[in-house]
């Protein structure tokens, strides 16, 4: 497939399965206004995100969901409106003013009292969250920080992560010109992050995971053990 037709593909995607409301559609334009970097997932993962969260705890939504890399909270928003009634989303983000506007930006979409921010860097705080929530507190998790530093995060998730509930990570493929898994190893130390990622997890006996071609690739992994 050409990089033309992989573009067309996913605008196609987009346009059938990536409707936004008027907040999610003018989000990502006032972050990069703001001076935030435009990284933020699609419409189309967006969408994916809701539906997998709802997915979780017996089809009820998740009573606890984490994110790693809030950015502008544009992909935090979608994830907290497929948590369960009263479930909440811990949302991990270093940097002080990109935590501030998504702040902004939850309450903005009605989802403020649902989502706490975090602000530490993923890799520090994730022992902590074990240790305050326990092993297999989260129904639903997004991976989507520091790609080298997946296979760290993965350490932890994977006892962190409920019994049926799912694993998430955006950039399982690549990322734009950057860099794509079918690069030389060594090429690129996000890519070398990202590969250990994926083979740690497919060999993981807890999981069933398998990834979905969408935007940059998206991995999901369901705890089954």
């Amino acid at each position: 497939m050409t990089h033309e037709r992989w573009e067309r593909t996913n605008a196609y995607v987009n346009e059938v399965y990536g409707r936004e409301d008027a907040h999610l559609r003018g989000l990502m334009a006032r972050a990069v206004e703001a001076g935030l970097p435009d990284i933020a997932v699609d419409a189309g993962v967006g969408r994916m995100l809701k539906v997998l969260c709802s997915m979780t705890n017996g089809g009820n939504g998740a009573r606890l969901a984490l994110e790693l890399g809030t950015l502008a909270g544009y992909s935090g928003i979608w994830i907290a409106r497929g948590l369960a009634p009263g479930g909440r989303l811990i949302t991990v983000e270093p940097e002080a003013s990109h935590a501030a506007f998504a702040q902004r930006a939850f309450e903005d979409a009605g989802v403020g009292d649902r989502v706490k921010i975090a602000q530490r860097f993923a890799i520090d705080v994730l022992p902590e969250l074990r240790d305050a929530h326990g092993d297999g507190a989260f129904d639903f998790v997004f991976v989507d920080a520091i790609k080298e530093e997946y296979p760290d995060y993965l350490v932890h998730l994977r006892d962190m992560v409920a019994l049926g509930g799912l694993l998430v990570a955006d950039n399982a493929l690549g990322s734009g010109a950057s860099w794509w898994i079918d690069d030389a190893p060594g090429s690129h130390p996000s890519r070398n992050g990202v590969d250990r990622y994926n083979r740690a997890l497919a060999a993981d006996e807890r999981f069933e995971s398998f990834c979905a071609p969408i935007r940059e690739g998206v991995s999901v992994a369901l705890r089954v053990r």
